[in-house]
């Protein structure tokens, strides 16, 4: 992680370098896209030191979610990279008018030197990811689309944006060169600050999801209740509610009819089976509660 909060501070530094030096709106776009990048990886940091504090009185399930916090704070500073300025200082360059050609030789050796540094980065996140798919059991793309790390999500997708944000730059940057109109280069500004901005979005989407407290995914849902169910002392699962703690913790709580032949001994003994089988079926569970509930009393109480 502090590798690469380093390398999107120096690629930050190129691209404004470059953009300075030659010109060019859209570069400068991209130094802020990076200049977010970098934030959100030194809020990733935090949340990661925050997140594993202890259960205390004040937090007695842990401080999990922090790193949904955070994750959210970076939407909300690449949502402004993205509106305020890609955005706000394209447009203010595109209604300038016309502004003098050169640059273009600086341009090109900045908008090089950012793929080489996006694309290897781009490189090794596709392949940590791809990784802790196949560790999961799922497909790449439902993996990043339903993992509860923001990590995860937010180095692919922030990376995968970097790069269609340098191509964007790129086109803005060739075009301005090809017809000596220079509209082009704030025109890809303005692009990489949409870009920005639906990214910011959809983060934010995401990590608010989770910090409202989140269920686990249908299919944990689905093996926890089949759990239950499979158990001998169980006659019928009456609720099953689940809810996010952070990226590896998962609280259950379960009413379930138990048989009417048990004993007080035999329904504690019960109990440890089916904590110790829930946390077996699903190791992202952390906290187990379960409620003996006789049978069709949500549907009494409901009446």
């Amino acid at each position: 992680m502090l590798v690469a909060l380093g390398a999107n501070a120096l690629v930050a530094v190129a691209k404004l370098a470059g953009g300075l030096a030659s010109g060019s709106t859209a570069l400068l776009a991209e130094a802020a896209h990076s200049v977010a990048d970098t934030a959100n990886q030194a809020f990733l940091l935090a949340s990661i030191r925050l997140g594993r504090r202890p259960p205390s009185p004040e937090h007695p399930f842990g401080e999990g979610r922090q790193r949904f916090l955070w994750t959210f704070m970076a939407a909300i500073g690449l949502f402004l990279a993205g509106a305020i300025f890609a955005i706000g200082y394209g447009v203010v360059e595109l209604l300038a008018g016309t502004k003098e050609e050169g640059g273009f030789a600086i341009a090109w050796a900045t908008v090089a030197i950012a793929v080489l540094a996006e694309g290897a980065s781009w490189v090794r996140a596709v392949r940590q990811v791809r990784s802790e798919a196949r560790d999961a059991g799922e497909p790449l793309l439902r993996h990043i689309r339903t993992t509860r790390d923001p990590n995860v999500k937010m180095v692919v997708f922030e990376d995968s944006a970097a790069l269609v944000g340098i191509a964007l730059a790129a086109g803005g940057i060739g075009l301005h060169q090809l017809t000596g109109q220079s509209f082009w280069d704030p025109t890809a500004s303005i692009l990489i600050g949409v870009l920005l901005v639906a990214v910011a979005v959809w983060m934010g989407r995401d990590a608010s999801d989770l910090l409202i407290g989140a269920s686990a995914k249908p299919k944990e849902r689905e093996t926890l209740e089949r759990v239950l169910e499979d158990h001998p002392a169980v006659v019928e699962v009456v609720e099953l509610l689940t809810i996010v703690l952070g990226p590896a913790a998962l609280l259950v709580a379960a009413r379930v009819d138990l048989r009417d032949d048990l004993d007080a001994a035999a329904i504690e003994h019960a109990s440890s089976e089916l904590d110790d089988a829930l946390r077996e079926a699903v190791p992202d569970v952390t906290e187990v509660f379960l409620d003996a509930t006789p049978g069709g009393a949500r549907e009494d109480a409901a009446a």
